[in-house]
């Protein structure tokens, strides 16, 4: 779902973003550029992360790391820097908190995986 969504965004035509309402365009185009790089790292560092704990790789950890540095500047941005959830709405905050509890659990289970020897 964070692939699509991140190519989703970064590949939205003027087209589509002309359907939204204004406030909604303001915000997709005043998103900064360390935001959507936030938003990258979180989401392939957890793809990429996944792929290798599948696999039993130890750098799981260290992708898992990137990911939850992402996931940490873009959950900032989103509810600290920006205007999203007077744009979005209150119900838009269940997807960021569930992102960040997932990101933490992923990273936890990659330190214990490590830790007992189950990914090498």
């Amino acid at each position: 779902m964070g692939v699509y969504a991140y190519i989703a965004q970064v590949t939205l035509s003027d087209a589509a973003m002309a359907a939204f309402p204004v406030a909604q365009q303001e915000l997709y185009s005043t998103t900064p550029n360390w935001a959507m790089v936030a938003f990258a790292l979180g989401v392939f560092g957890g793809v990429l992360g996944s792929i290798a704990l599948l696999m039993r790789r130890v750098w799981a950890k260290q992708l898992f790391i990137v990911s939850m540095v992402g996931v940490v500047g873009v959950t900032v941005y989103q509810f600290f820097l920006s205007n999203t959830f007077e744009v979005m709405g209150d119900g838009a905050k269940i997807m960021p908190v569930m992102i960040v509890i997932g990101a933490i659990l992923l990273l936890w289970f990659a330190f214990v995986a490590t830790k007992k020897s189950w990914i090498n």
